[in-house]
């Protein structure tokens, strides 16, 4: 785990260099902020689409192969954006044919990877591992950014392609050396557990997505947190686009003041992964409570009356936000089974897609008929509302009923504190 934890940091810091210039090139080809726009949403439309094809992959094919040829391949697609840019034979259809194969080969990294550092720690220990990975994404995007900026400065744009294509070779090569963890020895005395039952005849690809479709849609905890993510995604969150507006903008700062605004921003992200390690059993509900609290600190820093201010309440919002992503991430990789866990994430990736895609625009809209910040008080008013009546009236129904099976087979469905009921 630990040789996996810094595979992941050297992979990350080289990412967030590669996304640190990415923007840049496409406007220096092409002079045009939509073209920006449209790169990443090619990038993102391969998830959008394929999200539940690459888990359902991902379920089906050896993960720890899985991981290092996709690793392997974005390492290729890294290298060659390099070779372009070096060359000065990268035009706008060329870097869309790589963005949107990067998005395709994400569709399986992503969960193959996700699931890969959780097959190296025994069950108990996942919630920790998921920590340290939320931890290790804060740490490489905090280094990257800076990294970045000084290659690009230095050694041009390319430089920042091949670092990261580097980054992910040295992932692939670390993979085939990682043992899943043993399982835990059984007590003394202890009987020996049944033998294992065959594996089920492989599906056709397309029953087992819908399988995975199915699963999620029944599954309320897993439809909540996508419901959480969606209202937070479209009324908040998206600092990138709401505080540079309100920065540079109402508190009249200039560059060097967003920077300082997103360095508090990742520091807290590193904060919260920490505490978030801590959580053994994450629920739906303090997903809520995290989302709904991060979403009043919105407000009072939508009313920030200086850059000062807007600091201090910064650190407590991205805390928020990266313990509520760390315990939400826990519960979508334990709370299924093993067999289901790539087909959910890859309905997850669909999910948080949809929301991606929609929310620049909806904070776009809200920005133009309110103000910077307008948006950032009425969004974190609504996101606040939502959810506080959200567990209001999930408390008044009280608790679901836990389903048994008695000696004779009869089902009792048990609610906690109002008895049973065959």
């Amino acid at each position: 785990m630990r040789w996996w934890s810094v595979a992941n940091l050297v992979s990350n810091v080289g990412t967030w260099m590669q996304l640190t210039v990415q923007n840049l090139l496409v406007l220096q080809i092409t002079g045009s902020a939509a073209a920006t726009g449209l790169s990443m949403s090619v990038q993102a439309a391969p998830g959008l689409l394929l999200g539940l094809a690459g888990g359902a992959a991902v379920d089906r094919w050896p993960r720890k192969l899985t991981a290092a040829v996709s690793q392997a391949l974005l390492g290729a697609v890294a290298f060659t954006t390099a070779v372009l840019v070096a060359l000065d034979r990268l035009d706008l259809g060329v870097l869309m044919a790589l963005a949107a194969v990067t998005g395709l080969i994400a569709t399986v990294d992503g969960p193959a990877c996700a699931l890969l550092g959780n097959d190296l720690v025994r069950a108990e220990d996942v919630p920790s591992a998921i920590g340290v990975g939320s931890l290790v994404h804060n740490a490489g995007r905090l280094a990257g950014a800076a990294l970045g900026g000084m290659t690009v400065a230095f050694l041009g744009t390319a430089a920042a392609y091949t670092a990261n294509g580097l980054s992910f070779l040295f992932v692939a090569a670390v993979i085939p050396f990682l043992k899943p963890a043993a399982p835990a020895a059984p007590a003394a005395g202890a009987a020996e557990p049944p033998p294992a039952p065959e594996a089920p005849a492989a599906v056709p690809e397309e029953l087992g997505m819908r399988q995975g479709l199915a699963f999620f849609r029944r599954r309320r905890r897993l439809v909540a947190l996508a419901g959480i993510s969606g209202i937070s995604a479209l009324f908040g969150r998206n600092y990138g686009l709401t505080l540079v507006v309100l920065v540079t903008g109402p508190l009249a700062g200039d560059a060097a003041s967003f920077g300082a605004v997103s360095t508090v921003l990742a520091v807290g992200g590193i904060v919260g992964a920490v505490l978030g390690a801590r959580l053994r059993r994450p629920t739906v509900r303090l997903v809520g409570v995290l989302a709904a609290g991060g979403a009043l600190l919105q407000v009072f820093a939508g009313l920030s009356p200086s850059l000062a201010v807007l600091l201090v309440l910064v650190l407590p919002m991205a805390v928020a936000e990266s313990v509520s992503e760390t315990a939400t991430t826990t519960v979508l990789q334990t709370d299924p089974p093993a067999h289901m866990r790539g087909r959910v994430l890859g309905v997850w990736s669909t999910v948080r897609t949809v929301w991606g895609l929609a929310a620049p625009v909806s904070l776009g809209l809200l920005m133009e008929l309110a103000g910077a910040r307008g948006a950032l008080v009425l969004g974190g008013l609504v996101v606040a509302a939502v959810l506080g009546s959200g567990m209001l009236l999930r408390g008044r129904r009280g608790p679901a009923p836990v389903v048994l099976l008695r000696e004779d087979k009869a089902a009792v469905a048990v609610r906690p504190g109002l008895g049973t009921a065959a």
